[in-house]
C-alpha cells in the first residue's frame, strides 16, 4: 500500500510540464533518423572577395567543396603536373637571422651585446683544510639524499658541481653560504 502511495506521490509532484516520451515514440524516432538521411545545413561560409575573373571564382569555389581526401589527391596531382618539388620550410629561427644578415653594419654592435644570464650552475672548486668538516655537513644538507660519507667524497674529488640551473639569487645565496664557511665557489 506504501509503495502504492509514494508512487502516485511522485507521478503528481512532477512539473506539469515534463511528460515522459512513450515507447512507441522513441522507437519511431529512431526508425525516422535512421531511414532518412542526415541533413545538416551548411555551415555559413564567409563572403569571397570578388574577383574579376569568373574562372577562378569557379575553381576557389569547387576547391571549397572538397573533402579533406580530395583536397589532398588535387595537392598531389597538381604537383606532379606542374613538377613541384618537396622544399623543407624554413625553421622559425632562421627568419630573425635572414633579417640580421640583411642588416647594416651599425645595427651588428647593438645586437651583439650578450645578454645577461640567469641560470647558473654552483661550482665547488676548493676549500680551506680546517673548513673540511662545515662544508661536508652543508653539502650533506644542502643535498638531501646524500649520506655523509657520501657528502666527504664529494668534497675530496673538488672541484665539482654543486648545483645545476639555478635562479641567479639562489645561486649567490649558495655561493655567500659557502664563501662563509672557507670554500671557493665559481658560478658558471
Amino acid at each position: 500500500m506504501a509503495s502504492r502511495c509514494s508512487g502516485v506521490l511522485r507521478a503528481f509532484s512532477r512539473p506539469s510540464t515534463f511528460t515522459r516520451p512513450s515507447r512507441i515514440t522513441t522507437a519511431s524516432r529512431c526508425f525516422a533518423t535512421a531511414t532518412e538521411p542526415a541533413k545538416s545545413s551548411p555551415a555559413p561560409q564567409p563572403p569571397a572577395p570578388k574577383s574579376g575573373d569568373a574562372t577562378v571564382s569557379r575553381i576557389v569555389d569547387d576547391i571549397a567543396g572538397l573533402t579533406l581526401l580530395q583536397a589532398a589527391d588535387l595537392v598531389t596531382q597538381l604537383k606532379s603536373r606542374l613538377n613541384i618539388q618537396e622544399i623543407a620550410m624554413p625553421a622559425a629561427a632562421a627568419a630573425p637571422a635572414a633579417a640580421s644578415a640583411a642588416g647594416t653594419a651599425a645595427e651588428e654592435p647593438a645586437e651583439e651585446k650578450p645578454k645577461e644570464k640567469t641560470i647558473f650552475n654552483v661550482k665547488l672548486e676548493s676549500f680551506d683544510a680546517g673548513a673540511k668538516p662545515k662544508i661536508i655537513r652543508e653539502v650533506k644538507a644542502f643535498i638531501p639524499n646524500l649520506t655523509l660519507m657520501d657528502a666527504k667524497k664529494f668534497v675530496e674529488s673538488l672541484p665539482k658541481v654543486l648545483k645545476e640551473n639555478l635562479p641567479k639569487e639562489e645561486a649567490e645565496k649558495l655561493k655567500k653560504t659557502f664563501e662563509g664557511l672557507g670554500a671557493v665557489v665559481k658560478l658558471d
